[in-house]
């Protein structure tokens, strides 16, 4: 099966190919004889009817400073591919989910994957709360009294935007700590959308674990140690990769979640757990695959293109 594939994602030539997933996920699609084409979000636009984007062919090889080629830029309709990898970064901002809201046009004629309707529907730090007997306690609120309120009770605490990713404008509030006030005044400056505030987990200094589920199921683990003097353990911001295994009550929140994510069509997802909680549901753009690969001597990307196959039976696709 050849299969017609566009990437849609931030610009191939700024990536680390050694750490970036969405590479590996191309790279695996011409493996198998697809089809690949790579687009940025603003290069797509909808018009009578249609969505179209300015696309250009791609090839790609682990060859650092020459790990891609493009070919001349060409008018793709977007029905007329079989997959698009929707894999740019966030923020999640209005640009992005309007960049959902055109792909639903196409989707499932042209397989998104993850499904652009449950992406705009699971931001990672609201769809969480979906699963609140697995999470630390959590407000999610724009009053500075229920937020004070939520620190009294709870001393130590993380503050953090909504809608923030890679660990950034996040803020351990620790008892005594007298920066709550100002931090408030600053995040109700910058955002209209409300904080979120969590009860603060020390087994973070052990780690926080990224989970990788492939169509619901657990496909492996990394653990990301912060950095000394560092609250945050996301790779963007210092933290260290180190292997992981997953404990039973790990196993226990990847079951209880893992039904959800199949439904919803969400085959590529990334959960954080520290300690016993799990903090996120990562949809948009998840990372990890090749620090696992490395440290378990698998492929996950197999495993996600064999899960994205297995949707689309008897398709030939243009590519074929």
């Amino acid at each position: 099966m050849s299969l017609a594939v566009a990437i849609q994602m931030d610009p191939i030539e700024n990536i680390n190919i050694d750490a970036d997933s969405s590479f590996v996920l191309g790279l695996e699609a011409l493996r198998r004889g697809h089809a690949l084409y790579h687009y940025l979000p603003r290069d797509m636009f909808f018009r009578e009817g249609r969505v179209f984007a300015t696309a250009r062919a791609m090839q790609l090889k682990r060859e650092s400073g020459n790990h891609h080629r493009l070919g001349k830029p060409e008018l793709l309709d977007l029905a007329g591919l079989d997959v698009i990898l929707m894999r740019q970064d966030p923020p999640f901002d209005m640009a992005y989910i309007t960049a959902t809201h055109m792909l639903e046009h196409v989707h499932p004629t042209t397989l998104v994957v993850n499904d652009p309707v449950h992406v705009r529907n699971a931001p990672e730090k609201l769809f969480v709360t979906h699963f609140s007997e697995l999470m630390p306690p959590t407000l999610i609120s724009s009053d500075p009294l229920q937020i004070r309120a939520f620190r009294e009770e709870y001393k130590d605490i993380i503050v953090k935007p909504l809608f923030g990713n890679g660990g950034a404008g996040v803020f351990h509030i620790a008892p005594g700590d007298e920066n709550l006030n100002a931090l408030i005044e600053i995040f109700t400056r910058l955002y209209r959308e409300p904080v979120i505030v969590q009860r603060y987990l020390p087994e973070v200094r052990q780690g926080d674990k990224r989970i990788i589920l492939i169509d619901g199921e657990v496909a492996g683990a990394i653990n990301r140690v912060p950095p000394p003097g560092e609250a945050r353990s996301n790779m963007h911001a210092g933290g260290q990769p180190r292997p992981a295994k997953l404990t039973a009550r790990e196993q226990d929140i990847c079951l209880a979640i893992g039904p959800a994510l199949k439904e919803r069509g969400l085959i590529f997802v990334g959960i954080d757990v520290i300690g016993d909680y799990m903090t996120e549901i990562n949809v948009t753009s998840p990372t990890g695959l090749q620090e696992i690969n490395r440290f378990d001597n698998v492929r996950l990307e197999a495993r996600i293109w064999d899960a994205i196959e297995a949707r689309l039976p008897g398709r030939k696709g243009r590519g074929g």
